[in-house]
């Protein structure tokens, strides 16, 4: 279909950059002339068309032309498009305005290309398959017990044989210091002041009470071999011995002192040497004279072992030095002796 531009003939006017207030100027005479025969029958003579003027801002008035008198200008209209067949040429001539052939709408612009955006991903697990959770499965039977009635059951380690280099899990010793297998802890008395139980001697109340006032033990010369019984009176030296623990307690520091761990012997009575007469230890451990070695502070002639062995059935620590081990007999033979005495282990 074609179609034509309509276009006036005055010089088209630069539009200010800033709104202005609206500009009426004069309709051309090809318009009128369209409008009135499009518009209404009876026309009205056409106005002569006006010299062209400068362009003004400012309304103009019109006092020639019949139509407006006296009356503001229309507005320009924008340019029209109208059929080609419905133009009315009154003069049957050719008319100043061309007919122009309407070019097809150019085709729409492409496109733009979509912009790089990263995809939008609702939820989704980009972790590994082997890392994803399990997901929470429903439960319908839910156990309510105790937790320690929910514990599986220990499985018993794997039997094998055990790496080079790794030590066996050791059982922890028995503190309760019993006996050894297929022994007793009551044994035939081997002395007058000795009690049943191993390594436990009768107290002071109890040895006035029978009458046992003075305690014997066998000696040998180291120089003339010679073996003897020595005796020691049990006031005397228990007194002897206890004031020197009470004395020197704090200075001890839970150790034997010198004059303990190397004790000097008694002289013999035959060679009359000096530091000879040594006790003699018999071979069980049941049936050493530990009264007699207390009173006499001779101790310290025992083994580790048998004093161990003391410690061990009297219930005291048995670990440690030799020091150590003979500071605690002295002083549970003291508390055998006196047990409302200041000799507490």
């Amino acid at each position: 279909m074609l179609e034509l531009r309509l276009n006036s003939h005055r010089p088209s006017r630069p539009r200010p950059s800033v709104p202005q207030p609206q500009t009426q100027i004069p309709v051309l005479p090809e318009l009128h002339q369209l409008s009135n025969t499009h518009s209404r029958p009876n026309l009205l003579p056409t106005p002569q068309p006006e010299a062209q003027s400068a362009p003004s801002n400012h309304l103009q008035r019109s006092n020639t032309h019949p139509l407006y008198r006296g009356e503001p200008l229309l507005l320009a209209p924008e340019p029209l498009l109208y059929p080609l067949n419905g133009f009315y040429r009154p003069n049957g001539g050719q008319s100043s305005i061309t007919p122009v052939q309407a070019a097809a709408p150019p085709p729409p612009p492409p496109p733009p290309p979509p912009r790089s955006q990263p995809p939008v991903v609702l939820h989704q697990d980009v972790r590994p398959r082997a890392v994803q959770m399990p997901q929470p499965q429903v439960v319908f039977h839910q156990d309510v017990r105790p937790r320690a009635m929910q514990m599986p059951p220990l499985r018993p380690p794997p039997v094998g044989p055990r790496p080079l280099g790794i030590r066996p899990v050791r059982a922890r010793r028995n503190s309760t210091q019993a006996p050894g297998q297929g022994k007793s802890e009551t044994v035939q008395a081997p002395f007058p002041w000795a009690t049943t139980k191993r390594a436990t001697v009768h107290n002071l109340n109890y040895l006035r009470t029978h009458n046992i006032v003075t305690i014997t033990g066998d000696v040998q010369c180291k120089r003339c071999e010679k073996q003897y019984e020595i005796e020691y009176n049990l006031e005397q030296k228990f007194l002897e011995v206890g004031t020197y623990i009470v004395e020197n307690r704090m200075r001890m520091h839970d150790r034997a002192p010198d004059m303990w761990r190397d004790p000097v012997l008694p002289a013999c009575k035959y060679c009359e040497q000096e530091n000879s007469a040594r006790p003699v230890l018999a071979d069980k451990k049941r049936a050493i004279n530990w009264l007699f070695l207390f009173l006499g502070q001779m101790l310290g002639c025992c083994t580790l072992e048998q004093l161990k062995y003391f410690c061990k059935h009297t219930k005291n620590h048995r670990t440690g030095a030799k020091d150590r081990v003979l500071y605690l007999t002295y002083l549970c033979l003291c508390k055998q002796l006196d047990p409302t005495g200041p000799f507490d282990v």
